[in-house]
């Protein structure tokens, strides 16, 4: 199923089978990576989302549709990496993740990390943790209220603007004098419209997002020569 990547690739297509990846919240932006992973041979997959499926997911999470509602989003996104590559071992979290649980993630060996999650505190101990533990960490920042997909970057974390997310995470980074990238997915694309209750989203920015979070891993284990 791999012969049209491994004409890209060749024998690192083994090496990617080995990488373990742990995903953090499979709504827009994490379901996505995880579909842009297992196409692209990861085989062992943590995935982590306390959620079930509600028909406002529709317009923007991949395994979504109008017979799984209320269905969680891990068990769906579990037969869909299987449908795509039976190989592959998927390990579930069906829990919110805190700083009180986020320990209980890293019981074995992790290779990459995708931060796809909605909460600040855990996005912030996810980097301490990552930093500490020497995992190489991709997170997403916002993908909501945002209209133009070209406008994300793959850049470290001290590079960004616009994003008031990213702008936490700076101040994090300096005070705690974390040392090396912090590498997000990020937009430097303005709000579009002010609403207070709800996050305006749309199908296209969210995805792009994932899938960029996926090529971070991709490229980084076949080298970056591939870059």
């Amino acid at each position: 199923m791999f012969e049209r990547l491994k004409l890209l690739i060749g024998d690192k297509l083994e090496l990617i089978h080995t990488k373990r990846v742990l995903i953090i919240g499979l709504g827009g932006v994490g379901s996505y990576a995880v579909e842009g992973l297992v196409r692209s041979g990861i085989e062992k997959f943590i995935i982590v989302d306390s959620d079930t499926i509600t028909l406002s997911n529709l317009n923007r999470q991949l395994m979504t549709n109008q017979n799984n509602i209320g269905k969680y989003k891990t068990n769906e996104i579990e037969k869909r990496i299987l449908e795509i590559n039976p190989n592959c071992t998927v390990e579930k979290v069906t829990k919110f993740i805190t700083l009180d649980n986020i320990q209980e993630l890293f019981y074995q060996d992790i290779d990459y990390v995708v931060d796809a999650c909605d909460t600040l505190t855990v996005k912030l101990e996810l980097i301490r943790i990552c930093k500490r533990k020497n995992i190489k960490l991709i997170s997403s920042m916002g993908t909501g209220n945002k209209m133009d997909p070209s406008r994300l970057k793959i850049v470290d974390i001290r590079k960004t603007n616009y994003d008031p997310i990213a702008k936490k995470i700076r101040k994090m980074v300096k005070d705690e004098k974390i040392k090396g990238k912090v590498m997000v997915v990020c937009s430097d694309e303005e709000k579009r419209v002010q609403i207070k209750d709800k996050i305006p989203s749309n199908s296209f920015v969210p995805a792009t997002a994932g899938l960029m979070c996926a090529s971070y891993i991709i490229n980084d284990i076949v080298g970056e020569d591939y870059v």
